[in-house]
């Protein structure tokens, strides 16, 4: 029996900002990766978003220039 896998490359998002840092949950909701606050809230204590390569469960989390979020095979990064 043979196992075929497939891999499913990353979607890469770059959002400019304007301040000297952005909230976690502010730029999901920014990058339109989810609807709302609380749809943001609940992903990330979920556990099912990444900072920097790590799951990252505080949704006030500060995000600067160079950082990246990952949530849904997207990464999404901070210029």
């Amino acid at each position: 029996m043979k196992i075929k896998a497939r891999i499913v490359e990353k979607k890469h998002v770059s959002k400019k900002i304007d301040t000297e840092f952005i909230r976690l949950d502010s730029f999901l909701k920014m990058c339109d990766a989810v609807q709302t606050g609380g749809h943001a809230k609940i992903v990330i204590q979920d556990g099912e978003v990444k900072v920097n390569g790590e799951v990252c469960t505080s949704r006030g989390k500060k995000l600067r220039k160079g950082d990246n979020a990952e949530f849904e095979r997207t990464v999404y990064k901070v210029e």
